[in-house]
């Protein structure tokens, strides 16, 4: 098998698509395969920039996405796209797949777009979104643009994956006076006021520069969110937008916040895996019913929550 997983790094890493979709779909899928197919990664990992775009439903991230998309394959980067959407009842599968506001780029092979589903994951994103971004990193991309499924004030996941957090908004849609309340405008950035064409534009960004006026006081030398305005449907405001991102990359580089940020990511990453695995150790012990006499025990005041705690990790390490 680990024949099998290097020959289908080599030819994701040569650009083919369908061994890309193979790679991920084997994340998706938590085969048995998965450690493999990051050990063979990780040292190709690394260099793409991430750029997370989040915020309600409706005020046009993929459209958005393809505009970057074109920006970014002007100058000839490799582009990949992880758009995270509901996820199906049925299949499991992401409910809106076809991704038809992205289709002007399917054919270039410049850019790999794939579709996610949360598979009940909250916070807007998939539990394989990091892994999923480590196999673009690996097989070449130079941006990989993470577009969240939309889920509103509590989406606020995308910042602990990205090294630069879109927060888009829309005149319309009642973010004007969700501006000053706390949860996802405050994972930022860059504010983005797309649609800016419509009626109430100028008052969503007049308040969003309030809100950071307002807000608490920055360090010497931070980064202060700037909030731009969009209409991604005609390309309007898109070139100011790519060089606000390129400033923020920038910025990132100079003070070493890329580098703190990718260390959180990996110790939140390396975390999850673990807690993972130890529920997994719990779950087998649940078949032997500890956990459950643990918890008779508790409801019968014959031990404490803690005890019982400290028990069952006993036999785990056990």
């Amino acid at each position: 098998m680990a024949r099998d997983v290097g020959a289908l790094v080599a030819r994701a890493r040569e650009g083919d698509p369908r061994s890309v979709g193979r790679l991920i779909s084997l994340v998706e899928n938590a085969a048995p395969e998965l450690r493999e197919v990051m050990a063979a990664l990780a040292p190709h990992a690394g260099s793409a920039r991430l750029i997370g775009l989040t915020g309600s439903p409706g005020v046009g991230k993929s459209t958005t996405t393809s505009a970057l998309l074109s920006s970014y394959r002007a100058r000839g980067d490799r582009v990949g796209v992880l758009a995270i959407d509901p996820t199906s009842p049925f299949s499991g599968g992401a409910l809106l797949g076809d991704r038809v506001r992205m289709q002007d780029h399917a054919l270039d092979p410049g850019v790999y777009i794939r579709s996610m589903g949360t598979r009940g994951n909250l916070g807007g994103v998939s539990w394989a979104t990091p892994q999923a971004i480590r196999v673009l990193d690996a097989v070449g991309c130079d941006v990989v643009i993470i577009e969240t499924v939309g889920v509103g004030q509590a989406e606020v996941a995308i910042a602990s994956l990205a090294d630069s957090t879109v927060v888009m908004l829309a005149p319309g849609l009642g973010d004007g006076i969700q501006a000053a309340k706390a949860g996802i405008l405050e994972i930022a950035d860059l504010y983005v006021v797309n649609k800016a064409d419509r009626e109430g534009a100028t008052q969503t960004v007049r308040d969003l520069k309030s809100m950071l006026t307002l807000g608490e006081k920055r360090a010497p030398g931070a980064w202060k969110p700037p909030v731009l305005s969009t209409v991604s449907v005609k390309n309007e405001g898109i070139t100011e937008f790519v060089e606000e991102l390129d400033r923020h990359q920038a910025w990132l580089l100079e003070s070493g916040e890329l580098e703190n940020r990718r260390r959180r990511r990996a110790a939140e990453e390396i975390e999850v895996l673990a807690v993972t695995a130890l529920r997994e150790r719990m779950g087998d012990l649940s078949g032997g019913d500890l956990l459950g006499e643990l918890a008779d025990e508790v409801l019968a005041g014959k031990t404490d929550p803690y005890a019982a705690a400290d028990r069952l990790v006993a036999a785990v390490e056990g």
